[in-house]
């Protein structure tokens, strides 16, 4: 999760194509070049540990864009495939 984010941050697309389940990786990604991610509050984990292939992480994700400044909450589900987490979907909350 913290790795996306990062990636998203950094607007770096191609690693967030490549940690993206294979059957619901979008066709395009683009990133706003103007939206600026600078904080993540992790509101909770469920599974994901170790031994799990399966695991869900709770956050909000915090921005600045010309247009004003914003909070992006979400549950997102990952599962770990060949021994990598991958980004599955994820359900947006307010």
């Amino acid at each position: 999760m913290r790795s996306r984010f990062t990636a998203f941050a950094v607007g770096d697309a191609a690693y967030l194509r490549a940690s993206w389940h294979p059957d619901t990786v979008p066709d395009e990604l683009e990133l706003d070049p103007d939206q600026r991610w600078y904080r993540l509050d992790i509101v909770s984990i469920e599974a994901g540990g170790l031994f799990d292939d399966v695991g869900t992480v709770e956050f909000r994700a915090h921005y600045k864009h010309p247009e004003g400044a914003g909070t992006m909450s979400e549950e997102s589900r990952f599962v770990r495939t060949g021994g990598h987490w991958l980004y599955l979907d994820g359900l947006l909350s307010r």
